[in-house]
């Protein structure tokens, strides 16, 4: 339903333009027969919007980025009602299998009202295309879209709690950003992703993401507008436990190791703010000038 298709070009994950379809019909009798894995997949793509929307509002308030707060209730409301229906789901009930396919519509025709993927992609699904780039580079497992979201958003939400437990200090981030070094990060880019990751290289002298005058802009904001974004945080993202009790209820993986990606998560976050630019939480730490913690 969005005006966009993503996919893998010259190993990189990206969005490229498609024509928003002039109708879809979903038939429920034909969806609520889908093997389960499918099913469960539909809800841990839906998941994902609890980061995505917090994400898109922290950006918002941070880089002055376009946010639409009538297009975010519309995806919150069809959040709410997934989840109401999740039992529902996994006894494959015509009127839940209705909720979580009108949910993903409403998703993909909300991108093309935003014009742009926040109110349905953030970091979450930036950890699905690192595990979909290198199972296409050197066959590693991969498992379906919103199976890999759901996992990821767990994760996501992981790191946010970390996050959560920060204060900004204006001279740590000032160090770290100047130390950085660039090249090795490159060079792990390319370990991870093959001939993918060049074209996440060359970006960067467009992006900037870590050009030093850059990160003084964005860590000033950063901590003049902190307790604005912990509300965001407090505001708009679930607990763990909540979201973990969503997708096993419907019989949706909740882990990397589940996936047979258990070593692949600090790396992922690492590599997410590389796939392409777009202000999202591994951004936001390393503005911070802090490190991936371990997250499982």
């Amino acid at each position: 339903a969005s005006a966009t298709s993503s996919m893998c070009l010259d190993g990189l994950k990206i969005s490229l333009p498609s024509k928003v379809p002039v109708a879809i019909l979903a038939d429920t009798d034909i969806i609520k027969e889908a093997p389960e894995r499918m099913l469960a997949s539909g809800v841990g793509d839906m998941v994902a919007k609890y980061i995505s929307l917090c994400e898109w509002k922290i950006s918002h308030i941070l880089n002055g980025e376009y946010y639409c707060e009538d297009i975010a209730k519309i995806m919150r409301s069809a959040l709410d009602k997934v989840a109401a229906n999740a039992v529902g789901l996994a006894k494959r009930d015509p009127e839940a299998v209705a909720a979580v396919t009108e949910g993903l519509i409403l998703a993909g025709q909300a991108m093309s009202w935003a014009g742009v993927s926040r109110p349905a992609s953030g970091i979450e699904h930036y950890i699905s295309h690192v595990w979909d780039m290198r199972a296409e580079e050197f066959g590693t497992p991969s498992d379906f879209h919103g199976i890999q979201c759901g996992v990821g958003t767990l994760i996501s939400l992981r790191l946010y709690e970390h996050i959560r437990t920060l204060k900004p200090s204006l001279e740590k981030a000032t160090e770290h950003a100047a130390a950085f070094d660039r090249e090795a990060h490159f060079e792990l880019l390319r370990r991870l992703f093959g001939k993918g990751a060049e074209t996440m290289i060359s970006a960067e002298a467009k992006d900037k993401k870590y050009d030093v005058s850059e990160h003084a802009r964005r860590i000033k904001r950063i901590i003049v507008h902190w307790d604005e974004i912990c509300a965001v945080m407090d505001e708009m993202l679930p607990t763990y436990e909540y979201v973990e009790k969503l997708l096993r209820t419907v019989k949706a993986p909740t882990t990397a190791e589940g996936l047979g990606l258990k070593d692949t998560v600090g790396l992922a976050l690492e590599a997410s703010k590389d796939i392409r630019y777009k202000y999202i939480a591994s951004h936001l730490l390393w503005d911070l000038g802090e490190e991936i913690p371990e997250i499982k």
